[in-house]
């Protein structure tokens, strides 16, 4: 069974009314406003690094991820199917059951001492957002930074949250023995849009603010401009306005993905646009129809125009009226503004 290693060890309770994976686990609720109507697993997993299919689209090899589900709650997200190898569905379920492996740290430093462990580069975030809401809670990853940097793994990480300046001390000390890289996501910057369909999410203009800090202080950091949605945020205007705002902040780097809809994401995307903008359906399906991608056609033109774009407005390049050199980092970098409240707010 997928979940098999979900399960706490040595769990012998039996509890039909929660799911395959969480029989035995701890399960809290918060009475607090950022958590209202969200349930938390608390699971001791089998392991924590991940090998990726070789089949899969990705850049890397190995993921590390201490949650499944995620309260950044955003409608496209391509995770979502996940939940469903949970017994557990692809929409509201994934918003709101949120699995916790509370001893992701302890596995992460147990593993990288592996002797099959051939320190390989490990990429963070690329499933669900790491540092979602919970990390505020949790800390996890305050841990497993910990483990990757005394073994001075490579790693990086991905993310929606501003809650990954809480660990600028960790990141700064893994950096003096490895390499290590971000990417904050920032699809679009249009307010009305953000609010739409990344409800749980810190604005995409404090997204960008993280990624200058994090540059600031020698952690190179680029932008996953994703997704660019068609028909809402795929105009020349809404893009150049993106790609300027994304080169104010001194990204490395900008890497245009249009947005896929791999099943269990699929339906509960169209289900929002048939509320929200019931006019662009048959477009989508137009669009879509043959399967989870937009014709290739359709995505070079989009990306043509961003990498036309981010050269334009010097993405990447050292000049101080468009993009910020990164300085050499500091033996004492200068302390960060805080992190989004919302996302580091403890109970």
């Amino acid at each position: 069974m997928r979940w098999d290693n979900l399960r706490l060890a040595g769990a012998g309770r039996d509890d039909p009314a929660v799911p395959l994976f969480a029989r035995g686990a701890v399960t809290r609720t918060f009475d607090t406003p950022e958590f209202k109507g969200m349930t938390f697993y608390e699971i001791r997993a089998k392991s924590i690094i991940n090998r990726v299919p070789g089949a899969s689209r990705v850049p890397f090899e190995y993921t590390i991820n201490p949650y499944r589900g995620c309260g950044h709650r955003c409608i496209y997200c391509f995770a979502r199917k996940t939940h469903e190898y949970l017994d557990l569905d692809a929409g509201a379920d994934f918003d709101s059951k949120i699995v916790v492996k509370i001893n992701a740290a302890e596995l992460a430093r147990k593993e990288l001492a592996g002797a099959r462990w051939g320190g390989h580069h490990v990429a963070m975030g690329t499933n669900v957002d790491c540092y979602q809401r919970a990390e505020g809670r949790y800390k996890l990853m305050r841990g497993i930074l910990s483990a990757l940097r005394d073994a001075a793994n490579p790693f990086s990480i991905l993310t929606k949250g501003t809650l990954i300046l809480r660990d600028l001390d960790l990141l700064t000390e893994a950096a003096d023995v490895t390499e290590v890289s971000a990417n904050v996501s920032v699809g679009f910057v249009d307010p009305d849009i953000w609010r739409g369909v990344e409800p749980g999410t810190p604005n995409p203009a404090r997204r960008l603010e993280t990624c200058a800090t994090l540059n600031d202080n020698g952690i190179a950091c680029g932008v996953l401009m994703a997704p660019v949605l068609p028909y809402l945020t795929d105009s020349p205007a809404q893009l150049a306005r993106t790609v300027k705002e994304i080169a104010d902040s001194g990204a490395t780097h900008i890497a245009p993905i249009v947005l896929h809809l791999r099943p269990g994401a699929r339906e509960w995307w169209l289900n929002w646009l048939s509320r929200e903008h019931p006019r662009l359906v048959p477009r989508y399906l137009e669009l879509y129809g043959r399967g989870a991608y937009a014709p290739k056609s359709y995505q070079q033109r989009v990306t043509g125009l961003v990498k036309e774009l981010a050269e334009r407005h010097g993405v990447g390049r050292a000049t101080p009226a468009m993009a910020r050199r990164l300085p050499p980092r500091p033996a004492d970098p200068s302390p960060a503004p805080d992190p989004d409240p919302e996302q580091l707010r403890l109970l």
